[in-house]
């Protein structure tokens, strides 16, 4: 046997089996032998276990395809999926499961164990503690990572070199640094500069932007702190000496789960389930506001609870739980009924409430569909073809754009794409004309220069935008443009230990005033704004609930 050739199995034992001599394999065989009689132990097919590896474990699981490379530690209870490989020098140790399809790099340490450390004895006397990894199917964790105790790598995701990983990563995610945060998710387009994205943001915007989100992750928790009152079990108001709302609950979540990777700490993640499940009415499947009249019949389309259909499933989907009930008022109507609906809606004189109630029927079938419960058979393919069929060709919108009515159609374009087309992932109709109307909305100095803006009205022309730049480079350079200037104005607003106002102008009343609404609308509205520069990855977070630019559920094709 030649030694050097041996050795290249031990490092690279992904070559072993397709072109190892018959003595080798037979070699391999007993080696593994020696491991499967040991109670907890199996072994799957073609996987090889470097004899220059220090394996010890308590339970080893390990499934074919897979490997363990020379000189890497593994000890503790140890599962490893089909098609892993564990590289050269890697440490992995404690309470592990793996799924398939994963890869670790040279010198990585996977710890599932932790030392305690109470001042009254020395560290070495103390007992360890272990939480356990989990990480899912289809992740590559590159060289040098380190990944504590307790984390939960979801599947897809990458894990950058040299990254510290000390809370949960969120499936598709791309994390780097010490302590690892999001820079992307992995279904982006290609990075910035290429495949029709605008180079990167210079001047400064870049090191701008990542020193915001430091500022603003710093300051996370003591907003969280700032709008929670303890009393009746305790909520959430939008700004202290404010009612308790719902809104404020679930944008305390989104806030959370934007800078801080985890649920506000005020509650656990159960409390914060069966504290907005509880709302829910199981007649209707609304969700009513705080201290409303119980006698009151909930109707969809008329106050908080149309609104609540996004806020309360979108926190309760990042709390990784659904409604209890479905949303019947959607599940029940037929597309006959449905169609009648949007005819008598007020698009000509009501354009923005006509798109939030489209907002809110899309958002409830989605609901229902992901509880596995039906809508009525050819509602939502009603709802597309009513959209595609009465939507301006020569505006892109709903209802007819004019100097006096082209903030309610744009902003209600926003809402009504935002829970069909980007939603379902389905392309936008009229793209290139929509793209001119929202341009031309744009430019309009009554909502649009400095400390004139405000979240809604912002969020209402970024997302159309960045939207139809999925689809058509038109105007490119300007959407750049104006994304450039707004983006500038929004660093400025952060207020310390408090976040952002809903409002830059001091005269819209308390708007002004920073807010859980505001603190989250902006930092979604921030992330878009970047990402139409090719910069969102210098925030290191992604909005992943009502804000989401990724479909949460696509329509069957043909």
């Amino acid at each position: 046997m030649n030694p050097q050739h041996h050795l290249n199995y031990d490092y690279s034992p992904w070559t072993f089996w397709g072109s190892a001599a018959e003595a080798e394999r037979e070699a391999q065989h007993a080696y593994q032998k020696g491991f499967a009689a040991r109670d907890g132990v199996t072994i799957g097919e073609r996987a090889f276990l470097s004899p220059l590896a220090s394996i010890d474990p308590d339970a080893l699981s390990i499934g074919a395809d897979s490997f363990i490379a020379a000189h890497a530690y593994v000890t503790g209870t140890v599962t490893i999926g089909d098609d892993c490989t564990v590289n050269a020098f890697t440490v992995v140790r404690g309470n592990i499961t793996m799924g398939d399809g994963v890869r670790i790099g040279a010198h990585t340490s996977i710890l599932g164990f932790n030392h305690s450390m109470e001042p009254a004895e020395p560290v070495f006397k103390q007992p360890l503690t272990s939480k356990g990894i989990r990480i899912g199917d289809d992740v590559w964790i590159g060289s040098n990572v380190v990944v504590l105790d307790g984390v939960t790598v979801g599947s897809h995701a990458v894990l950058a070199a040299g990254a510290v990983v000390t809370k949960d990563v969120p499936e598709w995610s791309i994390v780097g640094g010490n302590p690892a945060r999001r820079i992307r998710d992995r279904r982006d387009a290609a990075p910035a500069g290429t495949a029709g994205h605008p180079p990167a943001a210079d001047g400064g915007l870049l090191a701008e932007l990542g020193a915001f989100a430091d500022t603003a992750r710093a300051d996370a928790e003591l907003i969280l702190a700032r709008s929670w009152t303890p009393a009746g079990g305790g909520h959430y108001v939008d700004r202290p000496d404010t009612s308790p709302t719902v809104r404020a609950h679930c944008d305390a979540i989104e806030i959370a789960d934007l800078l801080l990777g985890s649920v506000p700490p005020q509650l656990t993640r159960e409390d914060h389930i069966e504290q907005l499940r509880a709302l829910q009415d199981p007649a209707t499947g609304l969700v009513p506001e705080f201290g409303s009249d119980t006698r009151a019949p909930l109707i969809f389309g008329e106050g908080p609870p149309t609104y609540h259909v996004l806020s309360v499933g979108y926190a309760l989907d990042l709390l990784g739980s659904r409604f209890r009930h479905p949303v019947h008022s959607i599940a029940d109507m037929e597309p006959a009924t449905l169609i009648s609906s949007l005819d008598a809606l007020a698009w000509r004189k009501e354009a923005w409430g006509s798109g939030a109630w489209v907002d809110a029927w899309g958002t409830a079938a989605y609901w229902n569909l992901a509880q596995n419960h039906p809508n009525s058979v050819g509602s939502l393919e009603a709802l597309f073809g009513w959209l595609l069929t009465h939507a301006n060709p020569m505006a892109g919108t709903w209802g007819t754009p004019t100097s006096d009515t082209r903030l309610k159609v744009v902003n209600g374009y926003y809402r009504l794409t935002r829970g069909t087309f980007a939603q379902y992932g389905v392309p936008v109709p009229h793209v290139e004309r929509l793209v001119d109307t929202v341009l031309e909305h744009s430019s309009d100095p009554r909502f649009f220069s400095p400390g004139r803006q405000n979240a809604c009205n912002v969020l209402d022309v970024v997302h159309p935008l960045w939207l139809a730049s999925k689809q058509t480079p038109h105007r490119r350079a300007e959407i750049s443009s104006w994304a450039g200037s707004q983006l500038k104005q929004a660093l400025g607003r952060w207020h310390p230990a408090e976040g952002m106002a809903f409002s830059a102008a001091e005269e819209s009343g308390d708007q002004h005033l920073p807010t859980l609404q505001g603190t989250e609308m902006w930092l979604a509205i921030m992330w878009y704004l970047a990402d139409l520069l090719g910069s969102a990855e210098a925030l290191g977070y992604r909005p992943r609930g009502v804000h989401r630019p990724e479909p949460a559920w696509l329509l069957p094709d043909l």
